[in-house]
């Protein structure tokens, strides 16, 4: 297990920085907003109190409350391909941890405490901030609020000394909490789309419902303890679409202010302490190039969000101003316009910054602002910014940003909507231009004729929820308005031939091919690999598995010539994983309904297939199999559709979990 220190033992800099501050006084009488700096595009919080219901389960004790509160690729550190499952340590390697902490805490009082003014400090070139002692014998760490959920913690840590096994372990942890939190968020604004359509309710938002009841359910990560540095589980480069996203994993813990700090009235010696900023562009006198970040504090604006008066040295500008002098490294998030984002926005995280001087200054609207010069810390992953920005140009000029490495600019040869690419940067090697390449999967004729009721619904216009297909699906559509995955099924009936409705129809996501430019690449740990030019939301389709399908007799004469073949099978079941709300309703159940007879099928990609079969294994995939029928009945022979499992960056591995390997060859059903 990694270590928990107090915060400023680690420093790469020196514990003093010069800085320039100055008051000024003001007569202006503009009226100013009180809160602190927000984030362009953000909307207020609306109070939502109707509960969610659901045919599959129900939650009546359930109170829903929101009136509180590069050319390199990009790789994940924590989930490699292949990577090996993780074994929990011993819980009373925690208890350990704990008792260690508190130990070298009070080493860090007694021999740095010195008495500054009427409030006990410690010596700034100790750089160490010890944890609030306990009141009247309680430690205000387990306190937790009136409402039921645990409050932040006052306590400052950093963790250190993560070895691997811990790194995928707290990564796993992430993923898990993010797939409810985007579970919830499409379930609950599903839910919202059923009342409207009768009249009920008012409009809302699923990204505030889902935080908030995740929050009524104690499921935020990180209150415990309040995390200077990098958070366990959260890798440079992730990208959330939400910004309460960022205080369910405990990124960044305020739903609106730019800057997170500890307050000095919570703080151990009396100085605030900043821990993370989000950087978009709210402030005129904002500048941003990558590694050099030149942020203005907050304070001082107008409605309109002009600076209209000084600003003060207090709250979060004192905040930061406290962390230079400590030495403290804050996180950056960056926040951009993202045309197709339901929010408008995505944010990044970029890694670990260093406050390297502060100065009060007149800005580009004539009033006193506060200015921080902040510099990326070495030896961090790419900044995920820059690879959005990167493969931007790359989906639009291949050739001229990397024109080295390019086999094809297309080995679909313009049968998917979109082109994909072949690159190989490593060897010459340029296979897959070989493989003929298929759409769709081929099966045998005698599927089309097999499976009971082949008619279709009657939908003219499209499809409302009394629709036929939506019935063969348990009285719900399997898709959102978005056309995002509500929840993994054994099997989903879309709309097919046989059915009236228009191409455009919710229930047709899967059937309309490739959307994303993916790139299919040569890696040196994984052989063939497959990466997206496009950022793509969790829940969203990605493509099918396609290859030819062959009957049982046909699989047995092709293994006896050493051909390898994929067995659908033999996937793992992650379709039961997006959507589970197990952790939301105590009588959740998983869905058993549309059912699915044992597959007796191998599908041979031995000269065709598609971008798919060039996926890479992984135990912690960010990729699922979801089987799908739309052109037939026939139950033995569902398409293999593949959804998101997590926001997936540009230029990030795209990975499926195969399964069990072969009981004969210990090998699994991969093709690459």
């Amino acid at each position: 297990m990694g270590s928990l220190i107090p915060f400023p033992e680690i420093s790469l800099f020196p514990a003093s920085i010069s800085t320039a501050t100055a008051t000024t006084t003001t007569t202006t009488t503009a009226v100013v907003k009180i809160e602190p700096k927000l984030e362009p595009l953000d909307e207020p919080c609306q109070p939502h109190t109707e509960p969610l219901q659901s045919p599959y389960f129900s939650a009546p004790n359930l109170s829903f409350s929101l009136n509180s509160q590069p050319n390199t690729p990009f790789s994940d550190p924590y989930t490699e391909p292949n990577a090996l499952t993780h074994v929990r340590a011993n819980p009373s390697e925690e208890n350990d941890i704990s008792s260690e902490y508190h130990r070298i805490s009070e080493l860090f009082r007694s021999a740095f405490a010195q008495r500054h003014g009427d409030v006990d400090v410690l010596d700034p070139d100790s750089r160490a901030i010890v944890p609030v002692p306990e009141e009247n014998g309680v430690s205000t760490v387990d306190a937790t609020s009136r409402r039921g959920y645990q409050q932040r913690s006052r306590e400052l840590v950093r963790i250190t000394d993560l070895g691997l096994e811990d790194q995928r372990y707290f990564r796993d942890i992430v993923r898990r909490t993010r797939m409810v939190y985007d579970s919830l968020r499409v379930f609950s604004m599903m839910e919202e789309e059923k009342r409207r359509g009768l009249g009920l309710g008012r409009r809302s938002r699923g990204d505030l419902k889902a935080s908030s009841v995740m929050k009524e359910r104690g499921l935020w990560l990180n209150r415990d303890k309040r995390i200077v540095g990098s958070i366990p589980g959260v890798c440079v480069g992730d990208v959330f679409f939400f910004r309460m996203e960022l205080c369910v994993v405990g990124l960044h813990g305020q739903s609106q202010a730019g800057i997170d700090y500890l307050p000095a009235s919570q703080s151990s010696n009396g100085e605030p302490i900043a821990t993370s900023i989000i950087v978009s562009g709210g402030y005129e006198d904002d500048e941003d190039t990558g590694d050099v970040i030149i942020y203005t504090g907050h304070g001082g604006q107008d409605k309109h969000s002009r600076q209209c008066v000084h600003q003060k040295l207090e709250g979060g500008n004192l905040a930061l101003e406290r962390s230079m002098h400590f030495g403290v490294e804050v996180r950056v998030i960056r926040g951009f316009k993202y045309e197709g984002s339901a929010s408008g926005k995505v944010y990044v995280y970029d890694g670990l910054y260093r406050i390297h001087d502060s100065w009060f200054d007149v800005g580009k609207s004539g009033f006193g602002v506060y200015k921080y010069k902040l510099i990326r810390m070495d030896n961090q992953l790419q900044l995920g910014s820059a690879i959005l920005r990167f493969a931007q140009n790359l989906r639009i000029r291949p050739l001229t940003v990397r024109p080295v490495g390019y086999f094809s600019l297309d080995i679909s040869m313009k049968k998917e909507k979109v082109p994909v690419f072949l690159y190989n940067d490593i060897d010459h090697d340029h296979e897959p231009v070989y493989y003929e390449y298929l759409v769709t999967t081929i099966l045998p004729p005698y599927a089309y004729h097999h499976g009971g009721n082949s008619t279709g619904c009657d939908c003219v216009s499209g499809c409302l929820y009394d629709c036929s297909c939506a019935m063969k699906n348990g009285g719900e559509f399997a898709y959102d308005q978005n056309g995002i995955l509500v929840r993994g099924k054994p099997l989903i009936f879309e709309c097919g031939t046989h059915c009236r409705c228009p191409p455009t129809c919710r229930n047709r996501v899967s059937q309309k091919g490739v959307r994303n430019r993916f790139e299919v690449f040569r890696s040196r740990e994984t052989g063939w690999g497959v990466r997206s030019l496009d950022l793509i939301q969790a829940g969203s389709f990605i493509c099918e598995y396609a290859g030819v399908v062959l009957t049982r007799e046909q699989a047995q004469v092709f293994t006896m010539n050493g051909d390898s073949l994929v067995y659908p099978n033999r996937f793992a079941d992650r379709w039961a994983e997006w959507g589970d709300l197990s952790q939301i309703f105590s009588d959740y159940v998983r869905p058993a309904y549309p059912s699915i007879p044992p597959l007796d099928f191998a599908m041979d990609v031995s000269r065709m297939r598609n971008v798919a079969c060039y996926m890479s294994h992984s135990s912690s995939p960010n990729v699922l199999v979801q089987f799908v029928l739309y052109d037939h009945s026939n139950l033995l022979f569902p398409h293999l559709m593949l959804f998101a499992m997590e926001n997936i960056p540009p230029l990030r591995e795209l990975s499926l979990d195969y399964g069990v390997a072969d009981e004969w060859t210990g090998k699994l059903p991969i093709c690459n």
